[in-house]
């Protein structure tokens, strides 16, 4: 079908909840996206960060033809060795204690709420300005920001909102917390780096008051900062750990890993998922976890991160850049959003706009220099108008 064609059908058919940009992909290969007319883009945003491997990566795609031609799905009531291996594997990889699977970064926010509820029943929740942490109703109430909460109130009760500091966090936390909840980078308001000293501060509070720590790396995980997972680079060690987006390599799919301390709360009963683990794309994400976990890949990303940050520093019109690895923004002294539709419809490159003057960058980690030129030159032409 037609773009055009598409553009009618979603009109008569689809509820309206996303604005699109008039590109529709038809084929992905590595860093690289084709539309309906051939015409060949470079992928700077990963669907937001989920084909962290590039498109359509070899071993992943090997998992997943010969795991559908065996078993799709017969659910939570029956055991499948993709699923138990893969629990294995992210609980040796992080917090060493155990993981629920589900199938998106909100459903395992939802997760996390629910064990840290039932640990300290009617505990509250602490969270920070300019966090996202997803749209359901749990997670969205975990997400102070107005623009989502306010057309959905009343939203769940017990969260409290502070800002990102260590003052702030420590005179919020005290015996009646269930659990500080936060991404090690804010993704969604803008790649807004935490600092050491707050996430020291959460860990120092959450330790006092007996609280979890809950670290939000729906973004930040599979590597995309240069370690497999954020916290890694920080020596700050949380209780729980929320996972989706790379994981699978492109597949649905959600995780909540535990530290020894809060593996057994929950219980037969207490929380489920139909779908959460299924064969399919527990298989996608073995394949993928092997390929991410390599050393060498995760060395490239920072080095390929470095190459980023210094050719975006020297662009006109970018006045400042921030991130870590290969997650990156810049911010500009020109529309962002104007901005990106120029490079992605007169320069092929794929970007995103999280703010007004706010571009961002979360581009495979399998990157070649050449790759990071080419980006660079195209975003420098969008800047030129």
């Amino acid at each position: 079908m037609s773009l055009a064609e598409l553009q009618a059908l979603e009109r008569e058919r689809v509820i309206g909840s996303y604005a699109r940009l008039p590109v529709q992909f038809v084929r992905g290969h590595g860093p690289r996206l084709w539309d309906e007319h051939g015409n060949e883009y470079l992928d700077f945003l990963c669907g937001i960060s989920v084909t962290n491997l590039g498109h359509c990566h070899p071993r992943v795609v090997h998992a997943i033809q010969e795991q559908a031609a065996r078993l799709m799905h017969v659910s939570n009531l029956f055991y499948t060795e993709p699923a138990m291996r893969l629990a294995e594997r992210l609980s040796e990889a992080s917090l060493g204690g155990k993981v629920f699977f589900c199938n998106s970064g909100a459903e395992a926010s939802e997760a996390a709420i629910k064990l840290a509820r039932k640990a300290r029943p009617g505990g509250d929740l602490v969270v920070l300005h300019g966090a996202f942490h997803g749209r359901t109703y749990g997670a969205l109430s975990a997400t102070p920001q107005e623009s989502k909460q306010a057309p959905f109130a009343p939203l769940v009760p017990g969260f409290r909102a502070v800002p990102p500091t260590p003052e702030a966090i420590a005179a919020a936390v005290d015996a009646g917390t269930a659990a500080v909840m936060l991404e090690p980078i804010q993704g969604e308001s803008g790649v807004n780096v935490l600092s050491t000293e707050t996430l020291r501060a959460a860990r120092a509070a959450c330790d006092e008051h007996g609280a979890a720590l809950i670290f939000d790396e729906v973004q930040t995980g599979m590597g995309r900062t240069g370690t497999l997972w954020a916290y890694e680079q920080t020596g700050v060690e949380p209780d729980l750990l929320t996972t989706a987006k790379a994981l699978a390599g492109g597949l649905p799919i959600g995780a909540l890993v535990t530290g020894p301390r809060l593996a057994d709360v929950l219980v037969p009963g207490d929380h489920g998922s139909t779908f959460g683990g299924g064969p399919l794309v527990a298989s996608a994400a073995l394949a993928a976890l092997e390929v991410t976990e390599h050393p060498d890949l995760l060395a490239r990303v920072i080095a390929l991160g470095e190459r980023l940050h210094a050719g975006l520093q020297r662009l006109p019109h970018v006045l400042s850049v921030r991130g870590r690895g290969l997650m990156l923004a810049c911010e500009l002294d020109l529309p962002a959003p104007e901005t990106v539709r120029r490079a992605l419809l007169e320069h092929r490159l794929v970007l995103n706009a999280t703010g007004p003057t706010t571009v961002r960058f979360l581009p495979p980690l399998i990157l070649q220099d050449a790759d990071i030129d080419d980006a660079l030159a195209r975003f420098a032409a969008a800047l030129a108008r």
